[in-house]
């Protein structure tokens, strides 16, 4: 039998018995008579057997900060699969954002500092990879709000869907999209698989370790991990608006003084373009500042292209955690009424826009906090503002959110502490992305798209060692994963 033929067949086979299982036919299951309240309040499923498979690693959520994850623990040896609901990785750097922020440290702000390249590593990788195909500005100098960022790094987002994906795939990760991460299963503080569910039916993932990306802190709360909800930041649909011109609305936002940001890089193959602007909406004429204000729009978007805003933000603060279902779906269609609204405020109010039109949004609305995993140690706001440094640091950062209220003391950097990123209370979860960091202010600092990426290198490399000396998280020496780090192109200033 020829190899493609068997391989068809095994898939076939394998399709037929998750199916087979999904459905409880097996022995001891009486198909069609569940155990039901006499209330009709609950409904107990019959017992299935799910097929497993097996890994070392396991990252859930593929985006900002799991894509790096998969890609660093593979590159350890680690057998490691991703499982991601949507069908692409890229999460929040392709839906949620402007721009990546920041591969540096805020080196123009404070006159006299040296300029440093303080994310390095896969993150950096990753931008090479899209230069070369035209998926990115380049980490492009601001010229105006340089007190904020000093560089700004934009990203085509359907590239860096790809690009993404092939590096998952060339690193040897196994890669489930469309898949859900349903279930955690424990023995006792150790998480020893987890269940996801997709068109194939529902499987046992197990493994060694683990990494939550997933941004809602989905797995740690599936492992009983300690959390909160603290619901502190509006949610947001972008939108990537077309048909637009990038140079009339810098001119009309210079006639009326109002820009605050701008910064020129490569832009449809040429440099020198602007990539990023933003406009002060209350100095504008006419009521478009008041009817922005009322849909929750930022007017700064970046791009790579001309003719097209990559990203224009509708916030929405919804009364409740992003977490609760019912009420995601009132602000699904709140953020798309916004959007509609915004498009309309653009063909009447901005000069060159009065053809634009919506070309992309997101799949689901994107969200700044979802749980917030009680860690091991907690960052805080001082740590991150007074440039704090940690013996077990695994990255280093030095962007702030909310600047120029908040900076990081003189141009600096503050170091993201091993301890930080490991779920209390689990023995083998390891946290990335903006599930960590309870306090607003330093999450301003912690949760942005860069910081994020740096993370999920540190978490995949940590868990891919644990797993190759079957250690817990906190048995796993910090000399190895520094060293390990180091190899991999992580940068630290001591």
């Amino acid at each position: 039998m020829g190899k493609d033929k068997e391989t068809k067949m095994n898939r076939r086979d394998f399709s037929r018995n998750v199916l087979m299982l999904g459905a409880g036919i097996h022995a001891g299951t009486v198909i069609g008579a569940p155990a039901m309240s006499q209330s009709g309040a609950y409904y107990e499923e019959p017992v299935k057997k799910l097929p497993v498979r097996k890994f070392d690693v396991i990252v859930a959520g593929g985006g900002t900060a799991g894509v790096v994850a998969a890609v660093a623990a593979a590159r350890q040896g680690a057998k490691t699969a991703l499982i991601e609901v949507k069908g692409y990785p890229g999460g929040t750097v392709t839906e949620g954002g402007t721009a990546l922020h920041s591969f540096y440290n805020l080196w123009k702000a404070f006159p006299g500092v040296k300029k440093r390249q303080v994310v390095r590593g896969i993150p950096q990788q990753i931008i090479d990879r899209l230069m070369k195909i035209g998926g990115t500005s380049g980490h492009a100098e601001m010229s105006k709000g340089d007190n904020y960022d000093s560089v700004c790094t934009c990203i085509d987002t359907e590239i860096y869907k790809l690009v993404t994906f092939e590096m998952l795939v060339e690193a040897g990760v196994f890669v489930c999209v469309n898949t859900l991460l349903a279930g955690a299963i424990m023995d006792g503080a150790r998480i020893r698989g987890v269940i996801a569910e997709s068109r194939s039916g529902r499987e046992a993932f197990y493994a060694k370790s683990f990494v939550d990306c997933t941004a809602y802190g989905d797995l740690a709360a599936f492992a009983g991990a300690k959390y909160t909800e603290p619901n502190d930041y509006p949610v947001v649909n972008s939108i990537g608006v077309a048909n637009v011109n990038l140079e009339t609305l810098h001119d009309f936002l210079e006639k009326h003084d109002a820009i605050s940001q701008l910064a020129k890089g490569r832009r449809s193959g040429k440099d020198g373009q602007i990539v990023r602007i933003q406009g002060t909406a209350a100095k504008l004429p006419g009521d478009f500042g008041r009817e922005a204000g009322k849909i929750g729009m930022s007017m700064v978007t970046t791009t790579v292209h001309d003719n097209y805003f990559m990203f224009i933000k509708l916030n929405f603060k919804m009364p409740v955690s992003p977490t609760n279902r019912d009420e995601v779906a009132k602000a699904e269609l709140e953020l798309r009424k916004r959007q509609f609204r915004a498009i309309e405020l653009f063909r009447e109010y901005i000069p060159g826009c009065e053809k634009a039109f919506i070309a992309r949004t997101s799949p689901k609305l994107c969200i700044r906090r979802g749980r917030l995993i009680t860690c091991d140690y907690d960052i805080s706001h001082e740590d991150v503002i007074e440039g704090r440094h940690f013996d077990d640091e695994v990255m280093i950062y030095g962007f702030h959110d909310s600047a120029p209220r908040y900076q990081i003391k003189n141009g600096g950097t503050y170091g993201l502490p091993y301890r930080a990123l490991r779920a209390a209370g689990v023995e083998n979860l390891l946290l990335a992305g903006m599930l960590i960091t309870s306090d607003h202010r330093a999450h301003m600092s912690t949760r942005n798209t860069v910081c994020c990426m740096g993370q999920g290198q540190a978490t995949g490399t940590a868990a891919a060692l644990c797993a190759g000396k079957n250690c817990g998280t906190r048995e796993l020496s910090y000399g190895d994963l520094r060293e390990a780090l180091v190899k991999g192109g992580v940068y630290f200033e001591s």
